[in-house]
Formats: C-alpha cells, structure tokens, sequence
C-alpha cells in the first residue's frame, strides 16, 4: 500500500456513527462493514409509501477480537484501488488480518478472508476470536432453512408485502460458509487464511451456480485476486487524476469509489439491474436514506459522470426506467393526464411509492429529468436500437404526452403554463411556472421531435406548438430567471434550482443573465441544504471563468465529506441520508464538467477548460464518445488528447477535434494531439472514414 496514497483511506478507530462505516458494494448486493444486514438489487418489501430495501440478514458482519488483549493496535483500511475493506489486529508476535469485498465480477457473491500470520520464531497456537450479530431471520422475509450445500448453510424465502397489490414478492435464496467461533493458527504453522463465501440470488440455482463457482476459485487461490483484477479495470476505465491538493484528490477517489460500487460490471451476467438510490444499495432499510427509493438523484445527479465513462451501464439504468415505464403510465392517469408521470420516488413498479403525497402530486420535474438521461446518452452514443427496438421512443412519446397533457393556455400571456407544482427547491409548493420545471419540460419535447425525426416518425404538430410557447418566467428589467411566478428576490431557497438552467440544462442565455442568476440565488440558498447544491454553483462560476469564485463554492462540498473513509451526508449537518451519492455525483460533474468545460451537444462534445491555481494538471481517461475512448492532459499551457480505444461493433465514427481559432486536428486511435489550451470541441470527421 503506498504512503500517502490518496484512493487509501486508512484510521486506528472506526467513526462513533455506525451509519459512516465504508460500504463494500456491487450493483448486485451492498453492506455497510460490520452490519447485520445486507440489501439485494431490486429486493423490496412493503406496501406503496412504505416499501423499503427489504432487509438481508448478513453472514459478513463478522469482526476480529482477541482475548485477553486490552486496546490492542488496529488499523481499518479502505482501498479504493482494490475496492476492499480490511481490517488489521497487530501484537508483538502475530497479524491477523481480515479482508471484507462485494466481488465485482460475480455479483453475487461477497466475502472476507482472514489471515494470521507469526512475526516472530514461536510456537505457540494463535486464536483469533470470532464475533458476529448473525441470525438468519429477517423482519422482511418470511425465511426457511433448507439442506447445506457444499458444506454451506443455506436459507430462502419470500418478502412479506408487495408494493402493489397481487404484485411479486421476490425470493431471496442465500448461502453461506459457517462462522466458527474462533481460527487458530497451530504451533507449527507461520501463515494460514481462512476464506467464507455468501452467495445471494433470487433462485436456487443461480445462488448454487454462484457458490460453487466461488469455491473453485477459492480452491485455485484466485477467488480474491479475480476480484480485484475486475476491479482495477473498471477504475481505469475511468480515471480522472489531478495534481493538486491531497483533501481534493481523495474527495476524487471516494466518489468514484462509491459511485462505481454502484453500477453495474462490464460485462454484467443477466440480472435486472434497479437503479440506484440517493444513499446505494448498502443503505435504503426502513426509515433511513428515504428506504432506498429511486429519485431524479439517479438521472441529473449521478447519471452524466457514469454516461461520459461507462455507457452500458448508462443505458442499464435507463432499461431500469424503460421497464418502469408502465407504472408511470398508470400514476398519470390516475392524476389524470396522459403519458407517462415518472414517480417522484420509485421502486421495483414505476408506482409512485413516496410516503408523502405531496411530492408525488407536485414535483413533476423528475419526468423531465429521466428524459434529459435519455437525451444525452443519444448523443453521447447515437444508439437507435435503445430507442428502436428496446423501447426508448415509447418512453419518450409517452414523456411528451405528458408534458402537452399537463399544460394550460393562458389567454393574457399567449403562452402556455404548467401549474400547481414544487420546483426543485423544496421550500416552495405550489407554485406556477417553475422556470426549472418549464425549462425542462421544454427540453423534453424538443428532443422528442428531434428522436421523431431520426427515426422517421411523423412530429406532433402539439409538441412543437408546446415547446415553443411554453413559459420559462424571466424578469425582463432585472435580467435574471425568477424561480417561479412571483418569486420575489431574497426569498430564501432550499437547494440548486435556478441555477440548473445554465447547467446541465442549458438553457439559451447570455452570460450577463447566467451571472445574475448565480449572483441572485447564491446568498440565498440554505447553507444547510443539500450537498449537490455547490457543486453546480461552481459549475457555473467556471462557465464564466470566475475561478476563484468557483472553488469558494466547491469547498463547501468538503462540510459534506465524513472522516474517515470519505462517506458523504446529505446535510452538512450529517443528517439526511449518508453514502450521499447524489452529493458524490454533483462534486464529479464540478470536476468532469466543470474543470474541463464539457458539454454533450445534439452532434460534439464541446470543451472550455479552467480550474484553480493550486491545480496544476488535470487527467481524465476513458471518456466516452460515439464509440471511442478518449483521453484529456490539461494544463493551464496545453491540451493533449487521444483516441485510445475504438468499438468495432458497431464500428466507432471517426473524430476531430475543432479549435474556436479554427484549426482542426483530426483524432486516430493512438496518436495524441496537443495544443495550445481553449476552447473547442470534438465531433464526427466529415472526411475520414475508418
């Protein structure tokens, strides 16, 4: 382990708050370290507004002790190169060493291995104690033990409560090693491990398939390094690597940690995959980080970083809401529009399952949100046969439905307007015209006519007529975008609302009105508000080159990091949901889309570089677009790019790279360009063909 790495994170004392241990996860199954229960991708148990993760009891919450040893020296590791959590007992004669992951390319496995190993010539035995809150019952699953396989114990069982009713109740099947009381290393012996396997799925026969296969890698001495290979290719696949300050680069290292935990594998074996939730898959038990619901947290917040690196995994979490489409479906009709409504908080149906209803009736931007997803994974890939074959374009029809279904004409203003909603900043309800909500909504119909055409498809005469009339309120005297009718300056806001129309929204504005909306909403946003707030206000100061501004922003994510394994809380305070990956995902955006300026457009990649002094380069590798990876060097000085992958099926477009002076430099797989740094953009080579 390197001195001073910045992606370890390592203390001689866990965090009093249980809820700030680490998470080990991957997109199958999810555990905080040292806790009974764990939680199943898609396992819900509960009624509507009180379906929850359903709670997994968990075969890992197992720790280390020695007896007879007062305060002995330990030492609690989290390596996010290797995506493990460890955790080190040291005496004068022996360590004993105990390694916990969540396998990374057989998802449904996890497991922990512990290690003695004698520093010195003794030949004493060496007992590690064993202690573990086990029990293999569950308040949400109705479980029974069946016959040990393979020298596993073994349970199934349904959850109790459907989300709807005569809906599934999924079974959840488990295996697991026996927990011996204790380990011994024998007097003869210098070294031993001991390695135990869980395996969850929700059949018999995936669960047996997945423990047999990990006792054979287990019996090649292979299981762990298998994880960890995964594990380092994934995290190369997108690395983003600054020189600058120490807190700043491991703050980098935390998100990507907990964000990558969260998505699915690469090459991810056939399971449904379910979103993710503002606090993962380790979190969402009842009456915690809103009980593992999915919110716009996963599309605007978390999505574009997974986008620009990962685009399959991208495109599972739009499937996610594909498959979701059906219950929106069904929550706008029963508000009576048509379309699709997307639920504020969704779970295993696409019903709305928030526990209170105003959100669900009010806060509509969400369906606006998931659409924007859509939107930029269209132009990140161009892949039609998301929208073709798989069912993107019903989706999106059924988003524009809504929207023209939700508006009313308004004979004074000879506009159209949306009323009666809860824009973003939660401190305001029913209110009209929320410029957020109008400005998305518009967003939605747009891309829907553009999706139309690509595809062939006749345009709606009405979404056009929508879009273009649909009010977004702007104050014509003070040059700003007021939050909704009668909003009235210095009122005070809860979170980024306003300033979203300038990023990721885009909305057409000059910068003087973009600077008068961050210049408007700043002092009067609650510092106690979320953490994803910031990061979008420094987003905004580095459109405008305001650097330092930018960064005074930015900081104010760091009240948000918890020592000392670098888990968000939602509030500065530390209260809200923790494993905050919706805070994770604003704070990548200020860096992936903030420090380098980009931007997805209908057909480039644009780039606008700026950051601090105390950055001195900036490296971001992997980024995805139109079948090629590419790779960023910045400087203050010079920009070097290059293609360093390119997909063969379907075959990658050709790029260039456009300068705003006017040169052009064409990308070939393995070359790098460099030049002087401002802004451009990347687009398809008109001439080149591959």
């Amino acid at each position: 382990m390197a001195e001073g790495d910045p992606a370890v994170f390592t203390a001689t004392a866990l965090p009093a708050d249980p809820r700030l241990l680490p998470t080990v996860t991957n997109a199958y199954l999810g555990t905080r370290v040292f806790r009974d229960i764990l939680h199943v991708n898609g396992v819900y148990s509960g009624a509507a507004g009180d379906t929850h993760r359903a709670d997994v009891p968990s075969p890992l919450s197992v720790r280390m002790a020695v007896p007879g040893m007062d305060n002995p020296a330990e030492t609690f590791t989290l390596n996010t190169r290797t995506g493990t959590f460890s955790h080190t007992i040291q005496s004068s004669g022996y360590v004993a060493t105990q390694q916990l992951y969540a396998h990374h390319s057989l998802v449904h496995l996890m497991a922990f291995s512990i290690t003695i190993q004698r520093l010195d010539h003794s030949t004493q035995p060496i007992t590690i104690q064993l202690q573990t809150s086990f029990v293999p019952q569950s308040q949400d699953l109705d479980l029974t033990p069946g016959p040990d396989f393979q020298g596993a114990h073994y349970i199934y069982g349904q959850t109790l409560v459907p989300e709807v009713e005569g809906g599934p109740c999924p079974t959840v099947h488990m295996l697991w090693t026996p927990i011996p009381p204790s380990l011994t290393l024998d007097g003869e012996e210098q070294e031993r491990s001991w390695e135990f396997l869980t395996a969850v799925a929700e059949s018999e026969e995936e669960t047996k398939r997945s423990y047999s296969e990990g006792l054979s890698l287990m019996a090649a001495g292979s299981l762990y390094c298998s994880h960890t290979r995964t594990w380092a290719v994934m995290r190369q696949g997108c690395s983003v690597e600054l020189d600058g300050p120490l807190a700043l680069q491991q703050a980098l290292h935390g998100c990507l940690y907990y964000l990558l935990s969260a998505i699915p594998p690469r090459d991810s074996p056939g399971f449904l995959f379910h979103g993710i939730s503002p606090g993962g898959l380790s979190n969402g038990t009842q009456g915690e980080d809103y009980w593992g619901h999915i919110f716009w947290d996963q599309d605007t917040w978390m999505f574009p970083n997974i986008l620009v690196f990962y685009p399959k995994a991208a495109r599972a979490i739009l499937e996610y809401r594909i498959r979701m489409l059906e219950g929106a479906m069904c929550n706008a009709q029963e508000q009576g529009y048509k379309g699709a409504k997307f639920p504020w908080e969704s779970a295993a149906t696409g019903r709305e399952v928030c526990p209170e209803e105003i959100y669900g009736a009010q806060e509509i931007h969400i369906t606006g949100d998931v659409l924007m997803a859509f939107e930029q994974y269209y132009c990140t890939t161009q892949d039609q046969k998301l929208f073709q074959e798989d069912g993107g374009w019903e989706l999106v029809e059924a988003v524009a439905q809504y929207w023209c279904s939700r508006m009313v004409w308004s004979e004074d203003e000879q506009l159209y307007h949306i009323r009666g909603v809860m824009p973003p900043d939660e401190y305001h309800c029913q209110v009209d015209n929320s410029a957020y909500t109008n400005a998305v909504a518009r967003r939605s119909l747009n891309f829907a006519a553009e999706v139309a055409r690509d595809l062939l498809l006749p345009v709606p005469q009405e979404w056009e007529d929508c879009a273009s009339k649909l009010k977004v309120p702007f104050d014509a005297e003070r040059k700003y975008h007021p939050e909704y009718d009668g909003y009235s300056p210095g009122e005070p806001v809860k979170q980024a609302d306003v300033v979203l129309l300038g990023f990721p929204l885009m909305h057409p504005m000059s910068a003087e009105v973009r600077r008068n909306d961050l210049e408007m909403y700043e002092p009067v946003t609650d510092l106690a508000g979320p953490a994803m707030t910031w990061s979008m206000f420094a987003v905004g100061w580095l459109e405008l080159k305001e650097v330092q501004r930018a960064q005074s922003q930015l900081l104010k994510c760091f009240n948000n990091i918890t020592e000392p394994f670098k888990v968000w809380s939602e509030n500065s305070d530390g209260s809200g949901a923790v494993n905050f990956l919706t805070g994770m995902g604003g704070f990548l955006q200020a860096i992936l889309f903030g420090y380098t300026g980009f931007r997805i457009m209908r057909s480039s990649l644009h780039f606008n570089p700026a950051f601090p002094r105390d950055i001195t380069k900036l490296k971001v590798s992997s980024i995805s677009y139109l079948g090629n990876k590419l790779d960023f060097t910045i400087t203050m000085e010079e920009t070097r790019m290059e293609v360093t992958e390119t997909s063969q099926d379907p075959p990658a477009s050709p790029l260039e790279a456009v300068l705003e002076s006017g040169r052009c430099f064409p990308l070939w797989e393995g070359r790098s360009v460099s030049f002087p740094t401002e802004p451009g953009w990347i687009q398809r080579s008109p001439t080149r063909t591959n």
